[in-house]
């Protein structure tokens, strides 16, 4: 895990050089608000919008090595640019530009993980919405661990105002239900 942790800290500092506004979301984000998992790559949300992202990405690229080919045409296309740090972790950084990731990225927190290694990582709600959108399996599993160490100080409002739009963009209306439900199992209090 620390090599994922160092990997991390290298894309921040490059983020950060360039004064462009970032979070790490996924098994980084999960290690500081729930059940801590196995993570063999860092993710990150990068605030790029929509329209202007290449600059972006062809810094990034230039920087890191692609885990595809054509890395550029592949990130427009998708929306997330697969890199390669100097240590071989895998980083996963995908292109911001929705309401909902610009205010995860605006909520962002700094966390210690090791001495003189801090990460900034995105609320335990918002990575709560990120998981229960994407609802896969693990992901439900992820935010069940959230609910259980977060209980009792999670703003459950913010999570329905930002998940119900995107639950409906997807039209996916079972997520809610799915997370109300998860809720109730597993909150204490």
């Amino acid at each position: 895990m620390t090599e994922v942790l160092r990997a991390a800290e290298e894309l921040q500092a490059f983020c950060h050089e360039r004064g462009w506004r970032y979070c790490f979301i996924g098994g980084i984000a999960l290690l500081r608000w729930g059940e801590p998992r196995e993570t063999i790559d860092a993710d990150l949300t990068l605030l790029t919008g929509f329209g202007g992202e290449e600059p972006y990405i062809r810094d990034l690229l230039q920087r890191f090595e692609s885990r595809v080919s054509e890395g550029l045409q592949f990130a427009l296309a998708n929306r997330v640019v697969l890199l390669r740090s100097q240590s071989g972790v895998g980083l996963d950084v995908a292109l911001a530009g929705l309401p909902f990731e610009e205010s995860a990225v605006n909520r962002a927190t700094p966390f210690v993980y090791l001495p003189g290694l801090t990460l900034t990582t995105c609320t335990a709600e918002d990575l709560i919405v990120m998981k229960a959108f994407a609802a896969r399996p693990k992901d439900w599993l992820d935010v069940e661990g959230v609910i259980v160490r977060q209980s009792g100080r999670l703003d459950w409002g913010y999570v329905d105002r930002h998940l119900r739009p995107l639950a409906q963009l997807k039209e996916a209306p079972a997520i809610l239900e799915d997370l109300e439900r998860r809720r109730r199992d597993f909150e204490v209090g």
